[in-house]
């Protein structure tokens, strides 16, 4: 087969692994030195950093042909899709090529399992080793890592790789066993808790060696099975604690032909994904708990944001007075972020934060009216019943993109 046909079949069957960003990677420059580029090219876009910048890399598979059978994956054994197979050449072959062309700022690397997770586990390593010790490759690279594989070539990975992950796919070991028999979450927590352990040793120990600079993230796949966003997002607030994942990605299940009866003929709406990005980033970047998110079993909102439902949920700590607040409360009202509550704490230190403040700083002006006190302003309706408050601020669209990383307030 040509490399080309090989490339258009291995680049749309990596299309689904969502776990691909490379925020975190050291920048490296390549002036008087003997190598490849830097990171900072600008090319064809293929993902976004958590931070929104958009940054392009060779996402591929090593192969798609698989020993596993699992049910969700269009990959899976059974599965009547054409096959290709690169060698570790080919790749090293396209990512020196495509980067001095500057289309591409890295390498996202996965693979179907071949003829052992410790055989394929070596082709992966090699391709980085290849790149790095050999072409002398200062791009961005993120490998796929097998769980089952020898610890020692999961070593190996982070030596030359700048982010690893290892996908849990499933957020219940229930669901594992039915979907993905042939896994195992108590291998897939092992690699990840191998991996954290490196990661401690090298922030202890600075010079022991360098090892996946970047973290390491995992993917979970929304809707494959009845998985509730409760469920989904306690899994995630456990790995983020236990295993210091740098992210969780969340993946929209999507059928293809010939589906197992065992997974939906339907795809869950774009938009649950979305909300549960939005739902992580409250997790990870504004103290919340998922109990406070979701506090009965079930599904995130699709009519309107997580941050917005908790706080018509909490109405009796609204309208927040902005020149009185803790940051960290401000943070939480709908309409204001991170930053902005940071800002709006150091304004207050030389004077009143006044209504048009909150315009020049763009805050979501239509979310937080009817939750903030400034000087000069206080909501007309502040008692305007929840329900009703909710139908006005409803920003459900019809259709969400499926790129999420542009992460609002």
């Amino acid at each position: 087969m040509e490399l080309r046909d090989k490339l258009e079949i291995l680049a749309d069957a990596a299309k689904y692994d969502a776990s691909c960003a490379s925020s975190g990677a050291p920048k490296r420059s390549s002036q008087g030195q003997d190598g490849l580029g830097a990171t900072t090219g600008m090319g064809i876009c293929h993902s976004y950093t958590p931070d929104g910048r958009c940054v392009s890399l060779l996402k591929i598979l090593l192969t798609n042909f698989c020993i596993y059978d699992c049910q969700y994956c269009i990959n899976r054994r059974t599965s009547n899709v054409p096959r290709a197979r690169f060698s570790v050449e080919d790749v090293v072959k396209l990512t020196t090529s495509f980067y001095l062309r500057n289309y591409i700022d890295g390498l996202f690397l996965s693979s179907g399992i071949i003829q052992s997770a410790d055989y394929t586990m070596e082709q992966l390593v090699e391709v980085a080793r290849r790149l790095r010790e050999d072409h002398h490759f200062r791009g961005y690279i993120h490998l796929k890592t097998i769980p089952d594989a020898d610890p020692a070539l999961i070593e190996a990975a982070g030596r030359y790789a700048d982010r690893l992950s290892v996908n849990i796919e499933l957020p219940t070991e229930t669901g594992i066993e039915k979907l993905a028999p042939e896994k195992n979450m108590r291998t897939i927590k092992l690699a990840m808790g191998n991996i954290r352990t490196r990661l401690d040793e090298k922030k202890e120990e600075p010079g022991s060696g360098r090892f996946a600079p970047a973290g390491q993230s995992t993917q979970m796949i929304v809707g494959a099975d009845a998985t509730d966003d409760k469920t989904i997002l306690s899994t995630a607030e456990t790995l983020y604690g236990s295993y210091r994942l740098k992210r969780v990605y969340y993946s929209a299940f999507s059928p293809i032909p010939q589906s197992p009866g065992t997974v939906p003929l339907k795809p869950p709406p774009l938009l649950r994904e979305h909300r549960l990005y939005q739902a992580d980033f409250l997790l990870r970047g504004y103290g919340f708990q998922v109990p406070e998110l979701l506090p009965a079993e079930g599904n995130l909102s699709l009519d309107i944001d997580p941050k917005l439902s908790w706080a018509l949920r909490h109405r009796e700590q609204f309208p927040l007075d902005l020149n009185m607040a803790e940051p960290a409360m401000i943070a939480r009202v709908p309409g204001i972020g991170l930053r902005n509550a940071k800002r709006i704490a150091a304004l207050r230190r030389h004077r009143q934060v006044r209504y048009a403040d909150l315009v020049r700083l763009r805050c979501g002006m239509k979310k937080l009216a009817p939750f903030v006190v400034t000087a000069d302003y206080r909501p007309p309706h502040d008692t305007q019943p929840s329900e009703a408050l909710r139908r006005a601020l409803s920003d459900a669209p019809e259709q969400m993109s499926l790129f999420p990383a542009l992460e609002a307030a």
